[in-house]
């Protein structure tokens, strides 16, 4: 699996490019207004959307889980074709509990659950598709569950959602269909092919789901939009907007991929209230949180993602890094001034394996949190 002709990692590698923490335990809603940037006296404020209040008590979370469970970790494929029938996806032993207890006892403050990536099946029965767990192998209302889970754990809940999506398409062309472009968001030159791209009614599609995840299941305080390219600059920018309006208080991160953070592709990711660094760490200086964005100071706070062991989603055989290299990472993005979101994956019967609940215990210890 690990020497897969084509990887999400190998299509982001060419491009370059509470608080919020209230909603977990009790579910109260992330309060004061989100136009405010007002901060310590004297303290530059920015043009950002989010208070700087509110973009530090993110940061202050420090360190969260990614879970990547869907439909990939039950046909093998990072990046199914969207071609399986929902009914593939069937875990036997299915503990969202279980996934939350761990985060929580590793010492993590956070967590980000894939619910549609690639393949398109999404982990809550949507009114938008069939292409659920409502008609899988096991109903269960994963984003509910998990949801649930966080804020009996204390653990603020997060949302990724892929904009790539293989079963979904209503006319677009995914980097499924011809590669990653350096020409994302910009219209093809004389002998160019068309870089990927998604249409109207695809965008129309993703605004509805997106909607459902922010008002059918309470305060979320981060949502993770993968592979944002596509969308383009104006549906992009409308859904942020729409984002932050259904939950004014939650981070968005549309992710810009594979890099150090030091470079920022406006015209792939923008707007973001955060800068994504993934498989990567800052520079040894640290992050620069202070960016100047089309003539405007803006404060984004940087995360690191990355997972435990080489996959993202469960892998048979994909160990967990050493305990060294676990630790340097953490060392190395708290001094850097980031956050480090580590993708921890369930497996086929829907629990995390022991070997990587050994490895975050060990990790906790010898990073004495």
């Amino acid at each position: 699996m690990s020497e897969r002709s084509m990887s999400r990692r190998g299509f982001l590698t060419k491009t370059s490019q509470g608080a919020l923490a209230a909603s977990a335990a009790g579910g109260a809603a992330m309060a004061a207004e989100s136009g405010s940037n007002s901060g310590t006296p004297g303290q530059k404020r920015g043009s950002q959307r989010l208070s700087l209040d509110r973009l530090q008590a993110w940061e202050s979370l420090g360190y969260g889980m990614f879970i990547h469970y869907g439909m990939s970790t039950f046909v093998g494929k990072e990046l199914p074709d969207g071609k399986a029938p929902a009914s593939t996806y069937a875990p036997d032993q299915l503990d969202v509990d279980q996934w939350i207890s761990v985060a929580r006892d590793a010492g993590m403050k956070y967590a980000v659950l894939t619910t549609k990536h690639v393949a398109g099946h999404c982990l809550w029965p949507s009114k938008h598709t069939d292409y659920t767990v409502a008609h899988s192998g096991d109903k269960t209302n994963v984003v509910e569950a998990y949801v649930k889970a966080c804020r009996r754990c204390g653990v603020m809940p997060g949302f990724y959602y892929c904009s790539w999506d293989n079963h979904h398409r209503f006319g677009s062309k995914t980097p499924s269909d011809g590669g990653w472009s350096q020409l994302m968001n910009s219209w093809p030159k004389a002998g160019d092919k068309m870089p990927p791209f998604t249409t109207s009614l695809y965008q129309t599609f993703q605004t509805a789901q997106i909607t459902e995840l922010l008002t059918d299941f309470g305060p979320i305080g981060e949502v993770w939009v993968d592979i944002p390219g596509v969308l383009g600059r104006g549906y992009r920018t409308f859904l942020y907007d729409h984002i932050a309006k259904l939950q004014p208080q939650t981070a968005v991160m549309m992710n810009s991929g594979i890099s150090t953070g030091q470079e920022y592709n406006v015209d792939y990711a923008w707007p973001s209230d955060l800068i994504a660094i993934e498989r990567r760490l800052p520079p040894a200086s640290s992050h620069t949180k202070w960016r100047t964005i089309e003539g405007k100071d803006v404060y984004m706070p940087g995360e690191v993602c990355d997972p435990i062991g080489k996959e993202w989603f469960f892998v048979t055989g994909d160990k967990p890094r050493s305990d060294k290299e676990l630790l340097e990472q953490y060392a190395a993005c708290r001094q850097r001034g980031v956050n480090l979101l580590l993708d921890v994956p369930p497996d086929t019967h829907g629990r995390i394996p022991d070997e990587f609940v050994q490895a975050l215990m060990r990790l906790r210890k010898n990073a004495k949190l």
